[in-house]
């Protein structure tokens, strides 16, 4: 997401990094491509004209114009002016007691899902959440969320089947939570594929009896514009005190997520960017602009992976590369990794330039998954020893995997160069001054490309 927009914007600073001084039309020069990039990137347009407003107006103080280095000034006031569009200081959830938190959006947005996700955030964070399914208009909303509860290990509420009346589900599961012993409930609701009056009018019951503290409208980040209006009508109706972006992970022109705050004068305080539900993040303005302007977040990076890396396993594994006695076994358990941590995708994203190198290219992750079936179809002895799999072998893991023996051939000359590259550090220095230049639309060995 935001690729289009920020492959514009870079465009634009590096010519004016061309100029040794920046002038008033220098800089009106810009700021017209800049909003011509946000117009296209669907960033509505009131917003659009008073933040290019902003940023001009800082732009041609003394600050910037008389700066040793006006394009670089140029991009730190872009920068602060967008974490500034984006919401300033990220917004902490209300988690007063009673910690209730009531989650709205329209059908498709990604409400169910969220919803468990958030409940496997607090759960990270040592809280008790509890879930409660209040969506009585799908039954198949009530048995996804009770299977994602199942699947994080977080105690669901359901309401009898048939059951209509969503107040006395609350009121049921207000009595249910006392006996848990949870220490935040969130309430997935009904949504439409509209703002419609019956939707409205139930929902304002249900917040008017729980009086929850906090509000969540889950948006569907690639709608665009459309999300914006209806951000806007459940703000109207029902007050809400927080937007979560899904799907950020998808090829959507990202002014949603630029114009949502500004519009509904509330902060987006989670982003989701993939269906896993480790994959929630806490919204922080400053880094989602460092992302946009292709600087990447080295701490959002380093903090996912706090999360999933265990220390000594990780030395390990640093002893055993050293030594050139990497096997399936350790790429197994970084492609896993890599995995918790949001997929590769993800991460690219967050290292700094690298979505700029990638361009419009994408991870494909099936490959990623293909790649563990050869895996899995060894045995010990062959993920250990890789020079042991030949002819018969090739052809039994690939039966066992559903790839090709060429697919299998390809994952052991990738292992097998690795293993020469450890062994020299001349080599992994190469190597890794390789990854920092991919992009150019090589893909991996053996027809896994990205």
């Amino acid at each position: 997401m935001f690729s289009q927009l920020s492959d514009s914007l870079q465009d634009t600073f590096k010519k004016l990094r061309g100029h040794g001084k920046l002038s008033e039309k220098n800089i009106t020069d810009a700021m017209r491509d800049v909003r011509l990039a946000l117009l296209e990137a669907d960033v509505e347009f009131s917003v659009a004209k008073e933040f290019i407003a902003n940023v001009k107006e800082k732009a041609l103080g003394e600050s910037v114009l008389r700066s040793v280095t006006p394009g670089q000034q140029m991009v730190k006031v872009f920068q602060d002016e967008l974490a500034a569009l984006l919401g300033g200081d990220a917004a902490p959830l209300n988690l007063n007691a009673p910690a209730r938190i009531l989650m709205v959006g329209l059908n498709g947005a990604g409400k169910t899902t969220t919803s468990a996700k958030l409940a496997l955030h607090l759960k990270k964070q040592g809280r008790r959440p509890l879930l409660v399914a209040c969506d009585l208009a799908r039954p198949a909303a009530i048995e996804q969320l009770a299977t994602l509860g199942r699947e994080i290990d977080v105690p669901v509420f359901c309401p009898e089947a048939g059951s209509k009346d969503v107040l006395k589900t609350a009121k049921e599961a207000l009595a249910w939570a006392e006996q848990q012993n949870g220490t935040a409930i969130i309430f997935d609701t009904a949504g439409r594929q509209e703002v419609e009056e019956d939707l409205v009018a139930e929902l304002k019951k249900l917040r008017d009896f729980i009086d929850p503290g906090e509000v969540l409208f889950v948006a569907d980040s690639a709608t665009g514009q459309q999300a914006v209006k209806v951000a806007g009508s459940f703000d109207q109706a029902v007050g809400i005190t927080g937007i979560v972006l899904t799907k950020l992970d998808g090829d959507a022109r990202g002014g949603a997520a630029l114009s949502m705050r500004s519009v509904t004068k509330q902060p987006i305080k989670f982003v989701g960017e993939g269906e896993k539900l480790e994959q929630l993040e806490v919204f922080v303005p400053d880094r989602m602009a460092g992302r946009i302007l292709g600087m990447g977040d080295v701490v959002g990076l380093v903090e996912k992976a706090a999360e999933v890396i265990d220390e000594d396993e990780a030395m390990k594994m640093a002893k055993k590369i050293q030594k050139g006695g990497f096997d399936f076994n350790d790429l197994l358990s970084q492609m896993k990794m890599m995995s918790k941590m949001g997929g590769m995708q993800s991460l690219m994203g967050k290292i700094p330039g690298m979505s700029k190198k990638m361009g419009n290219m994408q991870v494909d992750e099936r490959r990623m998954k293909q790649m563990e079936a050869i895996i899995l179809s060894m045995t010990a002895k062959e993920r250990t020893r890789p020079e042991i799999i030949k002819g018969r072998r090739r052809q039994r893991i690939a039966r066992g995997s559903g790839t090709s023996v060429t697919q299998v051939n390809g994952l052991l000359k990738q292992v097998s160069m690795m293993r020469k590259m450890m062994k020299s550090k001349g080599k992994m220095k190469a190597m890794m001054a390789q990854m920092g230049g991919m992009g150019g639309g090589k893909g991996m060995p053996g027809g896994f490309g990205m």
